[in-house]
This record gives structure tokens, sequence and C-alpha cells, in this order.
């Protein structure tokens, strides 16, 4: 897992919520949650998210992050630095949501 500062909360629209319908996920140890709500009739529509975001403890898990994003069935949108050393990248995971994933 990269270490993050992480994020609050956003429920998403998904396709599959594999079993119940509903998934809650945390990261370990923070008290960051991402719900997942099956609801294939608005799976990766923007309805108002353009995206969201996660910024990186270390500015070298970028690379790290985004070979995560891509095994789990994500890819790639974009990624560069603000600055020398602040490295960014968007990615998409498997449903189009488009996350950012940068180091400041």
């Amino acid at each position: 897992m990269v270490p993050t500062y992480g994020l609050t909360h956003i429920n998403l629209a998904v396709r599959d919520g594999r079993g119940d319908g509903l998934i809650h996920t945390q990261a370990a140890g923070r008290h960051d949650i991402l719900t997942l709500a099956e609801d294939r009739g608005t799976a990766g529509a923007v309805g108002g998210v353009a995206h969201f975001g996660f910024r990186l403890v270390d500015p070298n898990d970028i690379d790290r992050a985004i070979t995560e994003v891509e095994r789990a069935g994500g890819r790639l949108l974009r990624r560069g630095e603000f600055a020398p050393g602040l490295p960014y990248a968007y990615v998409a995971d498997p449903d189009g949501y488009e996350i950012e994933i940068w180091f400041e």
C-alpha cells in the first residue's frame, strides 16, 4: 500500500459491488474511507465529481502508486511535475473515475 495523507469520504457508484452491493475500504492506520455502492446505471458518470485526489507522503512512491492502479485494472491518463520534485499522475479506475495522485 502506498502511504498518503489521505482523503475524507467519497461514495462512488460502481458496476460491481462484489457481494452485497456495498464495499467500505479503509487504508491501514488511517481514518479515510472510500465507499463503493453498486449502481450499474450511474457507475462512471461524472455526477459533479471531476476527480478526487490522494496526496503522497513520499514523492518517490509515484511510480509504485501508478503500478498499483494498473494492477487493479485502472489506467494512467497523464503524469508530470508541478515543479521539480513535485510529481503528479492522473489515473482512471476500472469504472472510469479520475483520480489525482500527487506530492507537494
